[in-house]
């Protein structure tokens, strides 16, 4: 088995803090994906920045102290990128990748956005931008006879089932027609599979991200907007799925959870 976990940590220097590092010690993954680290190589200790055990890419934004993306893997990565050939988002800490022997694993943080206002127009540039990358991405595994993940934040729940209060949120960054019509795009044009709904095609959930605010948390007001995106051939190895929400508020090191995933 192979498995992949992938956390917005909401502050990697904050995280690490919380529980984050004891988490990372004692996870079964052997590749973990971050986003949102927020932090510079050096601006983190050494049980963050270089654990034991691990490989790590950190790309962290050019604009210090937002965004920033993290790969990291238990097995020496034959080759690393870092960016996908945007020359406007390869310096902002959206994406990183590394290449295994059989696989292909990305790091995503895609901008959050804010209907009617420029976040939401770099949000816009950005699918643009990305989802020829994803199509590229998808080639190239194929020819190289591996299969591609994507995990990370996409910060796009697909469907009503992907977040509870769906009905007071039509309107908002995450759940736009048009973000949801895009990740459509990406599943049903380009072949990749949201590997966490085809486990748990019913719904409601399992949400990965809660709000800080009010009682989200304990009443599992949540959203998923954390994936796997995998081509079909991995999609069909994976046997299990699990959201690992804290067991407590006061528990949390990040608003988000780790979503992982085990792959045959």
């Amino acid at each position: 088995m192979l498995t992949v976990s992938t956390v917005n940590v909401n502050g990697l220097r904050a995280a690490a803090k919380k529980g984050f590092v004891e988490w990372l010690a004692a996870t079964d993954a052997d590749v973990v994906c971050m986003q949102e680290t927020r932090a510079e190589y050096e601006q983190l200790p050494e049980a963050v920045r270089a654990p034991e055990g691990w490989y790590t890419l950190l790309a962290p934004s050019a604009d210090k102290g937002r965004s920033g993306v993290a790969v990291y893997s238990r097995h020496q990565p034959l080759e690393r990128r870092i960016g996908f050939g945007s020359e406007e988002f390869d310096t902002s800490g959206r994406y990183a990748e590394i290449e295994l022997d059989q696989l292909i694993v990305g790091s995503l943080y895609l901008p959050s956005g804010e209907a009617g206002t420029p976040k939401q127009d770099e949000k816009e540039r950005f699918m643009e931008q990305f989802l020829p990358y994803l199509r590229e991405l998808r080639s190239r595994a194929e020819q190289a006879g591996k299969e591609a993940l994507v995990c990370g934040d996409w910060n796009i729940a697909h469907q009503e089932i992907d977040l509870k209060n769906w009905r007071n949120n039509r309107k908002v960054a995450g759940f736009l027609p048009e973000e949801r019509s895009w990740l459509s795009r990406v599943f049903d044009e380009l072949g990749y599979v949201d590997v966490v709904r085809r486990l748990f095609p019913e719904g409601p959930g399992p949400y990965s991200w809660w709000s800080y605010r009010g009682k989200a948390f304990d009443n599992d007001s949540g959203w998923r907007i954390d994936y796997h995106v995998a081509t079909g051939g991995l999609a069909e190895r994976a046997g299990s799925a699990v959201v690992e929400k804290a067991p407590s508020y006061d528990k949390r090191w990040s608003d988000h959870a780790p979503v992982t995933v085990s792959y045959a």
